[in-house]
């Protein structure tokens, strides 16, 4: 799409009644809730799914690099943010055994494709949770800041040509989202929400059997979205240029293990108000969860294009979910009333090293909703407070942070040892009422369990190459570049098929 092309598409967007767009999205909540009472978002098993997101990079200097989109659509991939990134989502499949396998097989053969186009094109896709090295000759502040106007609209250079987040910078919803970075040691504005493409993640999806129970699985959400957050971290610095003149050793001191929460919060809530993105209440009922969606705060209210699809009755609400940015968060959609489901959709945890290390992650959340909700584990009693701080908690500190739980006995404890184990012990026990063998379920919890046991997560041994870096006499800098080349590097051997991050452990 030419730049005149898409500020005409912004100016259309801009063009929509934020008034009207509101109420078609409360009325269509009502569709929701009768479908609701009919049964219809219910199903016979649980259904798992999983959305992808990597950034590329140039083959020789590990720098960023945009993806060209005649490419990205060859390999099947679809456009993100930023013109450097690559998402890619899973065909949902039930959760046992085979569908987990098909879940894996699906995004080792998807990725080994595109890596392999990719490859033709000078290009390189990572698997991360922050990218550091920005484009040749090019500053990253310049990168992610640079925008042009056109015909009085605002338009970012190197953003995908995604109207929804162009317009988020042109409409007057505009002054809902911050549009800056305050970390520490960082200080970052811009004219629009571009910035949010320093980070990538990935995001396992749980489909619910059964919609009005959704409420408990969100509840179970919420309380593992800590433990879970600090076992993935991974995310530790920003790209060097971006840091004022403050000792390496203090960057270290202050910095967070996963800025990439800082970096969505910050980008897309307003400044020093309550934001869109947060880490969101515990549910009364799924009647709830629609009005929630329906009632949040419209940034863009876009034009709505309907096809022959059951939840085009409920099309407005649907492109209103789009701008609903919660942690944890409950979808309700379907292409057919046979396929209409009730989901959430976990995202907290960043791109991880490997393949398998997100597939572990999809596993694990997978196995702990089947799990908790069946024993009816007394965690769910854990103050809705305490699950908040501790997924901040792990945002600061990962596998260092004091976290609370309660057990299955029903103690309160700050016990790591106490916590871990009892995860892992209900995401077996979840995975294993699915069909899955003890070995298979072993397998899927392997990386993570391992992780646990060393107390070591991607964020520490980033930390930890650049603390050597700089040991060996590098500029911060030079250290951070290192780090991310070596990074890249490990990844390209080890990101598709049997190997993990546990593995670079034992290097």
């Amino acid at each position: 799409m030419s730049g005149s092309d898409l500020a005409a598409a912004v100016e259309d967007v801009l063009a929509v009644d934020a008034g009207d767009f509101r109420s078609r999205a409360e009325d269509e909540a009502a569709v929701i809730k009768e479908e609701l009472d009919a049964g219809t978002f219910d199903n016979p098993q649980a259904i798992v799914g999983l959305e992808y997101e990597f950034y590329a990079v140039d083959r020789e200097t590990s720098a960023l690099a945009r993806v060209p989109r005649r490419l990205l659509e060859f390999i099947g991939f679809e456009k993100e943010l930023g013109l450097h990134n690559a998402e890619m989502c899973t065909s949902p499949q039930p959760l046992n055994a085979y569908g987990l396998a098909a879940q894996e097989a699906e995004v080792n053969a998807r990725l080994r494709t595109a890596l392999d186009c990719v490859r033709s094109s000078g290009l390189r896709l990572v698997s991360d949770g922050m990218w550091t090295i920005p484009p040749e000759g090019e500053p990253t502040g310049q990168y992610l800041g640079r925008s042009v106007e056109d015909r009085g609209v605002r338009i970012a250079s190197n953003m995908s040509d995604s109207v929804r987040y162009h317009a988020m910078a042109n409409t007057a919803g505009a002054d809902a989202v911050g549009m800056n970075v305050g970390a520490p040691h960082v200080s970052l504005s811009a004219d629009t929400v571009m910035p949010e493409s320093l980070i990538t993640s990935i995001q396992p999806h749980y489909q619910v059997p059964h919609a009005d129970d959704l409420p408990e699985y969100f509840q179970y959400a919420l309380r593992i979205a800590g433990p879970l957050l600090a076992l993935g971290v991974n995310s530790p610095f920003f790209p060097p240029d971006l840091y004022d003149d403050a000792p390496a050793e203090r960057i270290l001191d202050d910095g967070w293990m996963s800025h990439r929460i800082h970096v969505f919060e910050a980008i897309l809530n307003p400044d020093g108000g309550t934001g869109k993105v947060r880490f969101p209440r515990d549910l009364d009922s799924v009647e709830e969860a629609a009005d929630r969606i329906a009632a949040d705060d419209t940034i863009v209210p876009m034009p709505i294009e309907e096809s022959n699809r059951f939840d085009d009755a409920f099309a407005t609400f649907r492109q209103k979910h789009g701008t609903y940015w919660r942690w944890v968060r409950p979808v309700f959609e379907g292409a057919s009333k046979s396929a209409a489901n009730a989901r959430i959709e976990f995202r907290p945890i960043a791109g991880q090293p490997t393949v398998r290390d997100a597939i572990a992650f999809q596993a694990v959340f997978a196995g702990l909703m089947e799990s908790l909700t069946r024993r009816e584990h007394p965690v769910a009693s854990l103050d809705w407070q305490d699950a908040h701080e501790n997924f901040y908690a792990a945002m600061h500190d990962g596998l260092d942070a004091e976290l609370t739980w309660v057990t299955n006995d029903g103690r309160e404890t700050h016990s790591y040892d106490e916590i871990y184990a009892d995860i892992f012990d209900h995401a077996k026990d979840g995975l294993s009422s699915r069909g899955l063998s003890e070995d298979e379920a072993a397998k899927y919890l392997w990386p993570l369990r391992q992780r646990a046991r060393r107390r070591t997560t991607p964020a520490d041994w980033k930390r930890r190459e650049v603390q050597e870096r700089l040991a060996d006499g590098d500029e911060f800098a030079a250290a951070v570049h290192g780090m991310q080349r070596a990074y890249i590097d490990r990844q390209a051997d080890t990101v598709i098929g049997d190997s993990s991050f546990a593995d670079w452990l034992d290097d």
